[in-house]
């Protein structure tokens, strides 16, 4: 098992930053990807960014946050970090770190095997 503690979010402005962190914890894989997706009310469960451990740096974003949103990771403390820039209103959600005990990284939510508890983003206009 693979657990995972999300921290930061909270309520922000538009055009202000925030910084999410996710830690992982548990079973150790030599190679990996995390990834991050987000969930607003009445909608579903979409694709942020991902990041891949192991073999190389690749990164994937959505269209929607690409040139705004930043993901990185930290080895040594085994935390994936989502750093979030020009903050819109409709970035108000509900953000899910994900592990995936597999070096590729993917879009779609069935290709993460843990997930986090989430945590609340809110962007007020």
């Amino acid at each position: 098992q693979v657990q995972l503690v999300h921290s930061g979010g909270g309520l922000v402005q538009a055009g202000d930053s925030l910084r999410l962190s996710c830690a992982a914890s548990g079973r150790a894989f030599s190679s990996y990807s995390m990834g991050w997706f987000r969930q607003a009310p009445g909608k579903d469960r979409e694709f942020v960014a991902a990041i891949s451990w192991g073999g190389g740096d690749s990164t994937y974003y959505a269209d929607s946050v690409k040139g705004r949103f930043t993901i990185s990771r930290d080895n040594a403390k085994n935390t994936v970090y989502l750093q979030m820039d020009s903050l819109k209103p409709e970035d108000t959600a509900i953000y899910y770190c994900a592990y995936r005990p597999v070096i590729t990284t993917v879009s779609y939510s069935g290709g993460y095997r843990y997930w986090g508890q989430g945590t609340q983003v809110t962007v007020s206009s």
